[in-house]
């Protein structure tokens, strides 16, 4: 064949030498595109494999960019992705932040809603010889409610008498004698006739004997537990039918020891059995429209805080040699000491105190529990949430090591 001769044999091309260039490469493009193998002429396949090469690197650029763009494709998916799923995040939390929000705006609306008519209410405060008890008949009786108080001592009742209107009464209580609160009962009956006992505050209480536990006696506890737990109990049992009346409130002083114990004596297991009383208590007379609260104060300066060192020395001096040299005269300055610290760190704003107890029974949504006092908020509540042997650490590091501690 003259000029072009293309044969066909098998899967094989065959080309003529005489073939030009340009049909040489139509030739070897057509190859590509059909997948057939190529038999060269002598002094073509040079020229050839030059062709052949750069096809192959326009098809490699070719797959590259495909690849590149794929690449970019998927990069930008997955940063449209990525954008996505940070919008519904912040979307999230601004949602939880608006519900929050609402949360708290309704609450302190509710809180600042007031009950009707306080001036017809009456209300029974223990232990208002001195301290909360004191600070709070004043407070409440020139807020105009009818204070019926309770003293232990008739000294007591009159210098409250004194600084307060004719609307507060005055009585004598000792709430570890049942027939001392028996009496008060019915004295109360006759104050408030058939209109029921809206407040009953329960705020009598003590704080010695106190020390570590191996230095004190059953005694010591149980004069303790006498006022502070079993006398709450007792008023508590006499006074609830006269609450239940007016659908009124329950108002238990507590402490933060009463969920944290920071030293020995039975003032702590009296304020946790407190608590625990009153949070059944809460529970039994919910379905009756009575509301009771807890108050837990953190440390303020009241008559019960000034005799902790005094009666800590007179506690040390009655000790057996033995024990007192297990511990050694050191432990005991230096818990003197400690003692005397906490209490120049208390505060002496009472009221911070007072106006908690005044809101528990005047506002139309009282709180289930109050914490007055920054350390209540700040060290003693979050400490109480604590594993235990991390709360054990924090109360004990730097506290007096006995002489014959290992």
């Amino acid at each position: 064949m003259c000029g072009k001769a293309l044969q066909w044999e098998g899967f094989g091309v065959f080309l003529s030498p005489t073939d030009s260039p340009v049909n040489l490469k139509k030739t070897v493009e057509f190859h590509h595109l059909i997948g057939l193998n190529l038999c060269l002429p002598e002094g073509r396949s040079s020229l050839c494999s030059q062709w052949s090469m750069k096809n192959s690197n326009r098809q490699i650029r070719k797959t590259v960019n495909r690849r590149r763009k794929h690449c970019f494709s998927c990069r930008r998916t997955e940063a449209e992705s990525l954008s996505s799923n940070q919008l519904q995040v912040s979307a999230m939390w601004l949602y939880l932040a608006a519900l929050l929000g609402l949360y708290f705006l309704r609450r302190w609306y509710q809180e600042r809603q007031t009950v009707e008519n306080l001036t017809e209410k009456y209300v029974f405060i223990t232990g208002c010889d001195s301290g909360f008890g004191n600070l709070l008949a004043k407070q409440l009786d020139a807020r105009g409610l009818r204070v019926l108080a309770a003293c232990l001592t008739q000294k007591g009742a009159e210098q409250l008498g004194k600084t307060t209107s004719e609307r507060l009464k005055t009585t004598i209580l000792d709430v570890t004698s049942t027939e001392s609160v028996a009496a008060a009962t019915e004295w109360v009956k006759g104050c408030i006739g058939n209109k029921g006992l809206w407040g009953l505050v329960n705020n009598a209480g003590i704080g010695i004997p106190t020390g570590p536990n191996e230095w004190l006696t059953k005694d010591d506890f149980a004069k303790v537990i006498n006022v502070n737990l079993l006398g709450m109990i007792d008023v508590t049992l006499h006074m609830v039918p006269l609450v239940r009346r007016a659908r009124g409130r329950v108002v238990n002083v507590c402490s933060t020891m009463g969920r944290l114990a920071c030293f020995g004596g039975g003032y702590c297991p009296s304020k946790f059995g407190a608590e625990a009383f009153s949070d059944s208590l809460r529970r039994e007379l919910h379905p009756f429209g009575v509301r009771v609260s807890i108050i837990e104060p953190g440390g303020f300066k009241t008559p019960i805080c000034t005799k902790l060192v005094e009666y800590f020395q007179t506690v040390w001096s009655r000790l057996p040699s033995d024990i007192r040299d297990t511990y050694g005269q050191q432990y005991f300055e230096q818990s003197c000491k400690l003692f005397q610290q906490l209490f120049d760190g208390c505060s002496e704003k009472l009221h911070l105190v007072t106006d908690c107890i005044e809101h528990a029974l005047t506002s139309c949504s009282p709180r289930t529990r109050y914490s007055p006092g920054w350390d209540a908020k700040l060290f003693y509540l979050p400490v109480s949430y604590l594993p235990t042997t991390i709360a054990d650490y924090v109360l004990t590091r730097s506290g007096p090591k006995p002489a014959q501690a290992v």
